[in-house]
Formats: C-alpha cells, structure tokens, sequence
C-alpha cells in the first residue's frame, strides 16, 4: 500500500502568493496525499482562494491565532500521513521535490530530510542560487543549536517524529530549529544539496532570514536545550 503524504501550509493574510504556491504543490500530490491549510485568522482574501480550488486533497483548517509555531503545530496534529512536508504560502515548490524527498525519507534510519533551495525576489529573480552556501550549513546537533540550518519550508520527515515533537513546549523560538534537533537526536538527518524550493522574500514574509540579538539567541537556545532534556532527548 502507497504510503501517504501530508503538507501542512500555515497560512495568514497570503493573497498574493498562495495561489501559485497550492498550484506547485497540488501538481506532486497523489490522489490519497492531502494539503492542510491551517488558516489564522486574516483580513485578505485568502480563504477564498483555498476554497477556490475545489480540491478534495486540499483541507482547510481555522488556525489558532497564536502565531506562526502555534499554527504550524495546529496543522501537524491533524495530519494523517505517513511522511509530512511543511510550506510557507509564500514559496514555489520545484518539479521533483515531492519524489526527491519521499525517495531520501525511504532510506534506512532517515527521520528527516533537509533540502536546499534558491533564494529569490518576490518575482521569483534568484538572489542567492543556494541557501546552503549562502547561510553555511551545518550537520549535527551542536551546529544546529548554536547556528540553525533547519528551514521548515525544505523539511520533510516520518511521522513517527510527531510523537517525539508534539505538543509544541512553550516559549519555543523556532518550530523548524525544534524539528531539526529532535530529528539530530533521535535518528539519522539526510542532507539534499539540491535546489528543491523557490525560497521567495519580499519584506512581508511571517519568517526571517535575520538573526535577533546575541542575549535573545542565548535565552532561545537555554529554552530548546530545556526542552530536550525534558522530553528525554538530552
């Protein structure tokens, strides 16, 4: 029996984008998979557009209006899949990351993979041709505490990862940095080097390529460490 897949699309106020972003990923999804829309509440036309699609795969939820973790982590405890994949409303799914992911999630111990993608303008122009050397990613659990490298929007993993991340603890800085550190402590992270998302920046985006300031990212990480070590992982 195919395994079945779930995207989970946190959105909020993303008229502008969202349309070319369902399209993208509507084309990679079989007929089984779903596409869960959670929603915060937005003053755009955003809803509609979701409806709009008239897409039995596409299932739209009312998000909790806590924000950008709280809506992330309102989607995941609803999803079904075997193998989930996070979005952002803003971005374009290349043709084949679907297949690409799902194919390095299939290897033996592999709970979650980690692509790279293209930073680009809000017209799609490429600014930077790859995130990776852009950012100077790193393997491993401590560089990824003392500098995250994990983008939601280039994740997929196992579901058996939501029992080990679900619920959200509070106070979490980043939901994506979160995954990352309990996949790095639990099993084995695969790293695709190519290219699989059109990562779109445009002054409006709900996440940042900027970092906060140093007494910021040290409370940040003293939370995450505490977490783990809560949840056993430490």
């Amino acid at each position: 029996m195919a395994k079945r897949v779930s995207i989970v699309l946190a959105a909020c106020n993303g008229e502008k984008y969202i349309s070319a972003q369902i399209a993208s990923i509507l084309q990679q999804l079989g007929e089984n998979d779903e596409l869960i829309v959670t929603l915060d509440p937005s003053t755009d036309q955003t809803e509609s557009i979701v409806t709009g699609f008239h897409d039995p795969r596409i299932r739209l939820l009312q998000g909790p209006g806590r924000g950008v973790i709280g809506n992330v982590e309102n989607g995941l405890a609803t999803a079904s899949g075997d193998y989930i994949l996070l979005a952002d409303q803003d971005d374009i799914w290349l043709p084949g990351k679907l297949s690409k992911v799902l194919t390095a999630l299939e290897q033996d111990g592999v709970l979650l993979v980690l692509h790279d993608c293209r930073i680009v303008d809000e017209n799609l122009n490429v600014l930077k041709p790859s995130y990776f050397s852009w950012h100077g990613t790193k393997k491993g659990f401590w560089n990824n505490v003392i500098r995250n490298s994990f983008i939601g929007c280039c994740m997929g993993f196992r579901r058996s990862l939501l029992e080990r991340v679900l619920p959200f603890p509070s106070q979490l800085p980043m939901h994506d940095q979160w995954l990352g550190l309990v996949a790095c402590a639990s099993g084995k992270v695969s790293y695709l080097e190519e290219p699989l998302l059109d990562y779109r920046r445009h002054g409006d985006n709900q996440s940042s390529l900027h970092h906060a300031g140093l007494k910021q990212m040290i409370a940040w990480r003293v939370c995450v460490i505490r977490a783990l070590k809560k949840r056993g992982l430490l």
